[in-house]
């Protein structure tokens, strides 16, 4: 009964155009009181379970290969001007905060816009805001069956040119322990704080 209520608020929070944060600027809190997290506990969570994914250096990843870090899992696209920018130095600066920890955590950006990110693209977007992350693509079906199965919602919104569209989309961010299970769920715009408390948590 808690995953299911947690499911739906997730799928009707979360929601967002990518000009602001999904839950409207104001702190989403569905952990229970019992939580030691600051964010949404989401253990057991029925989806978010892989991907099969190719990495900005050319090479096919899925979960299984980041075993033994604590993973954490953002859809976006490198053209968004305000969430996705700010959700990567939200967790650069988390990395900060993390100290000699930092290089147990994954930080992975999903692409939502394979059409216009390229891996020469993301190669050069992702690694400048910490060169420990890493961008994930895919072609638009890889894209669509990932979205599905982390219930991430992304359209298009039509631009004065073919080519100059925006992507609204789902903000926030999923969390994998060391042992790649589905622990967490990361509001956006929260600070680097509560992010790396709850890090900290789950490398212990």
């Amino acid at each position: 009964m808690k995953l299911s209520c947690i499911a739906l608020l997730l799928a009707s929070l979360l929601l967002s155009a990518c000009d602001k944060p999904a839950d409207g600027g104001n702190q989403i809190t569905l952990s229970s009181a019992q939580s030691p997290f600051a964010n949404t506990d989401v253990t057991g969570l029925a989806y978010a379970k892989d991907f099969a994914l190719t990495d900005h250096t050319g090479k096919p990843r899925t979960l299984a290969d980041f075993k033994g870090k604590t993973v954490v899992l953002f859809f976006g696209y490198t053209q968004c001007p305000d969430v996705c920018p700010t959700t990567m130095a939200e967790m650069a600066a988390v990395m900060k905060e993390l100290g000699p920890l930092a290089d147990k955590v994954q930080v992975l950006f999903v692409t939502i816009d394979p059409e216009r990110d390229t891996q020469a693209l993301l190669a050069q977007y992702i690694p400048a805001f910490d060169p420990r992350f890493l961008g994930l693509y895919g072609d638009l079906a890889a894209t669509e069956k990932t979205a599905k199965e982390f219930k991430v919602f992304y359209q298009k919104v039509p631009g004065k040119t073919p080519g100059s569209y925006t992507m609204d989309h789902t903000a926030g961010s999923y969390v994998f322990d060391p042992q790649g299970r589905i622990r967490l769920f990361i509001r956006h715009g929260q600070g680097a704080a509560p992010i790396a408390h709850d890090l900290k948590l789950l490398l212990q």
